[in-house]
Parts: structure tokens; sequence; C-alpha cells
């Protein structure tokens, strides 16, 4: 039963986050670094996350079962009663953002209820299965992470924490896409409008492309606004000049389908890379390089 509550909130997900909220933190950190603050901060996120994933799996438990990925999650098999998984889910939220209110401050807490509005409010109950658009919008709650906790820091909303919205909402898009090149026949089955079942696969490699080049823009600004050093700078220009290679030899590709994994795992790499640099060669910004705005 522990296993069956620990899987429906989808703990590879909540992983994937906390790598990226390490990355803000500790670009906000300086190298002053609060651990009480990054321990509380993680284990908010964690919760909030948990939350979203939990109740994002009580609604989607009747397209699940249409798709071979997701055909054997836990609701889907009745593992879990649905109320009860409402209430699990209610009560990871309320302590995810009562810990981040409490113990980080009270905009880490907005920005974590905002990322959580929007993935289970707007993207799961709406748009993912109504709008092409819906992977855009999703990309704006998965960017929240790293901005939270970079906000657990600088208690305000500025310009870094702006480009870590920006890099990691366009990161999710071509990441999202080349998992829906890949799941083609699940998306499909499931009747979920995303851009490659909707205007096809040629579209989708388009979109992709140009996604990877304004990804590659915003991971330079965080270097010439001042936040992030040269080392931080080589690892992103070399990381997004790969997956834009990457995604180019899509157009050439015999396999649209292996091609799509292959680009969809060294997404993965990319970011995974840069908030590993980004925690490690931190600057202190430069008076006046970017605007800042305050929240």
């Amino acid at each position: 039963m522990i296993k069956q509550y620990l899987q429906v909130t989808k703990p590879g997900i909540i992983f994937g986050n906390l790598i990226s909220v390490v990355g803000g933190f500790l670009l906000a950190s300086k190298g002053n670094i609060d651990y009480p603050l990054f321990l509380a901060t993680l284990v908010g996120v964690s919760l909030v996350v948990a939350s979203g994933c939990v109740f994002n799996n009580y609604i989607d438990r009747d397209i699940d079962k249409k798709m071979e990925r997701t055909k054997n999650r836990v609701l889907v098999k009745g593992l879990i009663q649905p109320k009860i998984s409402l209430v699990y889910a209610t009560l990871l939220g309320i302590a995810g953002g009562a810990l981040l209110y409490f113990a980080a401050n009270a905009l880490s807490m907005w920005l974590a209820l905002a990322g959580f509005i929007i993935y289970v409010g707007v993207y799961s109950l709406y748009m993912k299965r109504n709008s092409v658009y819906g992977t855009l919008i999703g990309s704006l709650s998965g960017a929240a992470p790293p901005v939270i906790g970079y906000c657990a820091v600088s208690n305000e909303f500025d310009a870094g924490a702006l480009i870590l919205l920006l890099i990691f909402s366009l990161w999710q898009m071509p990441h999202s896409y080349a998992i829906a090149i890949f799941r083609f026949k699940d998306y499909q089955a499931a009747n979920i409008p995303v851009l490659p079942v909707v205007k096809g696969i040629s579209v989708a490699k388009n979109h992709i492309t140009l996604y990877i080049l304004a990804f590659m823009v915003a991971t330079v600004m965080l270097s010439l606004g001042g936040y992030a050093g040269y080392k931080y700078l080589v690892v992103a220009a070399a990381v997004s000049v790969w997956w834009l290679g990457m995604a180019l030899r899509g157009y050439k590709t015999s396999n649209d389908k292996v091609w799509a994994r292959k680009l969809f795992v060294f997404s993965i790499v990319a970011i995974t890379s840069l908030s590993v640099m980004m925690s490690v060669d931190f600057n202190v910004p430069a008076t006046g390089t970017l605007l800042t705005y305050v929240w």
C-alpha cells in the first residue's frame, strides 16, 4: 500500500523537478547556503509537485487506461479509491504550501500555488484535452520549481527568476513534443490534441527547432545578465548546439520514433547539465545589466 501511495505521486517527476530546484536555489545562494532553508524548500516543492501529480492521476484516469505507458497506473487499476486520492492530494498540497510559507517566504508559496493551479486547474482539467496549446500552458507550471528555489533565497522575482522561467519553459516544449512523437499512437488513442497529432510530425519538427533556438538565447542571458559565469556559458552553449544539431537531423531521419526518443533523452541531459552548472558557477549580478522585475 505504501508503494502504491508513492507511485501515484510520480516519483520520477518529483526527482526531476528537485534537480531544477537545487539549480535555482544554489544560483541565488551564490555559495552562501542556508541548509535548513534548502531542505525545507526541497521538501516543500516535492510535496506540492506530488499533490499536483496525484490530482493529475485522478483527472486523467479515464484517458490513462487508453495509453500503453499509463494503463497500469494505480488509479487506473483501482488500487487506491479515487476519493481517497483526492484527500491524499489535498493534504500533500497543504503541507507543501505551508512549509514553503513558514520556512521560506510567502513569494515561494505563491509561486508554488500558481504552478499548481496552472498544472491542475488549467492544463489537466481543460487545456490538455481541448487545445493544441496545452503543452505551452503546461510548460509554465513545469518551470515553476527552479524559480521557487531561486525565490526562496532571493525573496524577490527579479531578472534572474524571469530568465530561469524562460529557460525551463522553453526547454519543456521540444522535450514534450519529442515525447508526443515517439508516443504518437498513445496520444492518438486517447484523443489528446498535442501538436504532432493535430498538425503533423513535420510541423512539430519546425516548432522543436524554433524552441531550441529560443532556449539557446535564454540560456545565454543568464551569463550576460551576470548571474552565471563563463563555465556555465560554455556548457550551455555546447549542450544547446548539440541539441539543435539533433533536432535538425530529424528532417533527414527515416525513423521519427527513434529520433524523437534520442532527442527526448538528450533533453534531460541538457537541462540537468544546466542545473548543475548554474549551481556551481554563479556570479553576483552586475548592477544595471538587466532590468529587475520586483514581485
